[in-house]
């Protein structure tokens, strides 16, 4: 999907993928608990080949139990804490 919101769809499709393996299920599994959803809708979101509406979404996070927000919002970079340690010890 190439489109001016190809970055949102990707990120979306990240985060849907990290939160479904997180719930250990596979794409026919979760598709199972979406009756209206089938395994090659989840893989085409998960891999931004697909444009959906936003109840889509709604249903994969509720068959998910998380926030529609999970799905949605950016990861922050978050540093390793062993980066962070040696970040400290060289400012001392």
């Amino acid at each position: 999907m190439i489109n001016k919101f190809s970055e949102i769809y990707k990120r979306i499709g990240s985060n849907l993928k990290r939160e479904r393996k997180k719930a250990r299920l596979t794409q026919v599994q979760l598709a199972e608990k979406i009756s209206r959803i089938d395994d090659a809708k989840i893989s085409n979101i998960e891999n931004a080949k697909e444009d959906f509406m936003f109840s889509t979404l709604l249903e994969i996070a509720n068959g998910l139990n998380i926030d529609v927000e999970k799905l949605t919002k950016k990861e922050r970079a978050v540093k390793k804490k062993e980066e962070w340690n040696d970040e400290q010890q060289s400012r001392i």
